[in-house]
C-alpha cells in the first residue's frame, strides 16, 4: 500500500517546486508595508544594491533595496534603525528563502530621526568640524557675496531686499534645490564651487558665503543634516553664514558654519552694516578725531611753554663744566713733569741696554770667542794631519797590491779568451762555403745575389753569376 502510495505521488524538481511556491507568495501577498528595526546593514555592495534585514523581537525577514531605488531615499540607514519599509515580497531560489524587495523606506517616527541626528553630531563633534578654532571671522564689508539657496522663493527676494537697504554689494547667487534626493549633493557642490573660483577670475571670488533656506519640518530641512553638506561647510576657505530655517530650527550646518543666522534676513544683516549708520559713525568719529588732535596741540604747546620756563641759563649751565676745566688746568703742570722724569729713566734704562748690545761689544765678544776656535782648530789639525797620512800610506800599500793582482788575472782572462778564439775561427773555417770553393767547386747566383740550390728555378736567359775561390764570372742560361 505505501509502495503504492509513492507511486502515485507527482514529481516536482527544484526548480519547479521553487517556482511554485514563488508565484504562490507573491500571488498572496504583493505590496505589504513592514515595520521593524534594520539589522546587519554594511551599506551598499559593489553592484550598488543593498542587503540586510528587518527584525523584531520574535522574527526577522531579508531585505533587498535595487540600486536605483537606494539613491531615492532620504536619510541613511543604520543598524538599529527603526523604519517602514513598503515593498514585494517575493522568493530567493539560491537560497531557498524570503525577501522583501523594498521600493520606499522612511523612518519610524521622528524620534528615529532625532536619534540619528544626534548620533551624527556627536560623531561630527568628535572628528572636531563644530571646534570653535575652525571659525573664521566675517569680513566687516565684504564686496562679493555669494548666496546659496533656491533660485525661486521668498528666502532669494528677502536677502538681496535687506541688502539693498542696508549696504548694496555685488550678490552672486548659486540656484539649488533646498529638498528634495538631490538637495544635498548640489549644496555641498555650490560650496565646493565657490571655493574653487580664482581670486581675480572672470567671475568674482566671494567674500562671504550665505547659505539659505526658508522653514520647514525635520524632514525638510534634513538636507542640511547631510554628512556632505557639513563636511562642505566645515572645509570652506570662504566664511560662512548658515540661514536655515527659523530661530527655532537647527540644523547640523549650523554648527559647522562660522555664523549662523536665525533667519535668511538676519544672515543679510550679519553680512554687511548699515551704510548711513556707517555713514554717520564715520562723520561723528571725523569729528572727534578733530577735536582730539586739536586738544593734542594745544596741551603740547601747554608742555613746552612749561619746559621752557624750566630749562636753566646759559652760565648755569657751563659753570660746572667751566669749573672742571679749571681744576683740570691746576693740575696739569705737576702732571707734566711727572710724566717727564718717567720717561727719563725709562730711556736711562734703554741707554743702559743698548750698550750692552751695541756693535762694538758684539764683535769684541765674537772676535774673542774666533781667537779661541783658531786655538782649537791648530791644535786639531796637527792630530789630523799625522792619523790622515797613515791612512794615505795604508791605502796606498792595499792600491799596490790590488794593481799586481789585477795584472795577473788580466793577462789569464785575455789568454783564456785568445784560446776561445782561435777555437771559433777553425771551427768557421771548416763551415764556411769558402773552403768549398777552395776545393774546386762554384757558387751559382741569381740576378739578385741569391744563391740557386737546384735547377728548377733556373729559367731560361736568366742572368747568372758563377763564384770561384777567387773570383766571379757573369753568365746567361741557355
Amino acid at each position: 500500500m505505501s509502495d503504492l502510495l509513492t507511486s502515485n505521488t507527482p514529481e516536482w524538481s527544484v526548480s519547479e517546486l521553487s517556482g511554485a511556491l514563488k508565484r504562490m507568495i507573491e500571488g498572496e501577498f504583493g505590496h505589504v508595508r513592514i515595520k521593524g528595526e534594520i539589522s546587519g546593514y554594511r551599506g551598499p555592495h559593489s553592484s550598488g544594491h543593498v542587503y540586510f534585514s528587518i527584525k523584531d523581537s520574535n522574527a526577522k525577514i531579508d531585505a533587498v533595496i535595487w540600486k536605483g531605488v537606494f539613491g531615492r531615499v532620504k536619510f541613511r540607514p543604520e543598524d538599529g534603525m527603526e523604519v517602514i519599509a513598503t515593498g514585494k515580497i517575493t522568493t530567493f531560489a539560491g537560497k531557498s528563502s524570503y525577501q522583501i524587495v523594498v521600493e520606499t523606506l522612511e523612518p519610524a517616527g521622528v524620534g528615529a530621526l532625532l536619534a540619528q541626528l544626534e548620533e551624527r553630531r556627536q560623531r561630527l563633534a568628535a572628528e572636531g568640524l563644530f571646534s570653535d578654532a575652525r571659525k573664521q571671522l566675517l569680513p566687516f564689508l565684504p564686496n562679493v557675496i555669494g548666496v546659496i539657496t533656491s533660485s525661486t522663493g521668498a528666502v532669494i527676494r528677502d536677502i538681496l531686499h535687506r541688502l539693498a537697504d542696508r549696504f548694496p554689494r555685488h550678490v552672486l547667487v548659486w540656484p539649488v534645490r533646498v529638498q528634495g534626493e538631490t538637495s544635498a549633493a548640489e549644496i555641498a557642490n555650490a560650496i565646493d564651487g565657490f571655493n574653487a573660483l580664482a581670486e581675480g577670475g572672470v567671475i568674482p571670488r566671494p567674500d562671504l558665503l550665505i547659505v539659505a533656506r526658508g522653514g520647514g519640518s525635520l524632514e525638510d530641512l534634513w538636507s542640511f543634516n547631510e554628512e556632505i553638506v557639513v563636511r562642505a561647510a566645515a572645509d570652506s576657505m570662504i566664511p560662512l553664514i548658515a540661514a536655515v530655517g527659523h530661530e527655532t530650527d537647527w540644523t547640523l550646518i549650523d554648527y559647522a558654519a562660522d555664523r549662523r543666522a536665525p533667519t535668511p534676513t538676519g544672515a543679510a544683516e550679519m553680512a554687511v552694516p548699515v551704510r548711513v549708520d556707517l555713514v554717520a559713525t564715520t562723520a561723528d568719529l571725523g569729528r572727534r578725531l578733530h577735536l582730539a588732535e586739536r586738544h593734542l596741540m594745544d596741551r603740547r604747546i601747554a608742555d613746552l611753554r612749561s619746559a621752557t620756563r624750566a630749562l636753566p641759563s646759559l652760565d648755569a649751565l657751563v659753570a660746572i663744566p667751566r669749573q672742571r676745566l679749571d681744576l683740570a688746568a691746576s693740575k696739569l703742570g705737576r702732571g707734566l713733569e711727572r710724566n717727564a722724569a718717567r720717561h727719563r729713566a725709562l730711556l736711562t734704562e734703554a741707554a743702559r741696554r743698548l750698550v750692552r748690545l751695541s756693535p762694538q761689544a758684539r764683535v769684541a765678544a765674537l772676535r774673542a770667542r774666533l781667537d779661541g776656535l783658531g786655538q782649537r782648530l791648530i791644535s786639531a789639525q796637527g792630530a789630523s794631519l799625522r792619523a790622515e797620512k797613515q791612512r794615505l800610506d795604508r791605502q796606498k800599500q792595499s792600491v799596490t797590491d790590488l794593481a799586481a793582482r789585477s795584472t795577473r788575472a788580466l793577462g789569464v782572462l785575455l789568454e783564456r779568451r785568445r784560446a776561445r778564439l782561435r777555437a771559433a775561427s777553425q771551427l768557421l773555417a771548416s763551415v764556411s762555403y769558402q773552403g768549398v770553393l777552395d776545393r774546386g767547386y762554384a757558387l751559382v747566383l741569381d740576378a739578385k745575389g741569391t744563391p740557386l740550390r737546384s735547377s728548377s728555378s733556373v729559367r731560361s736567359t736568366d742572368a747568372l753569376t758563377l763564384l770561384f775561390a777567387d773570383g766571379d764570372v757573369k753568365v746567361h742560361a741557355d
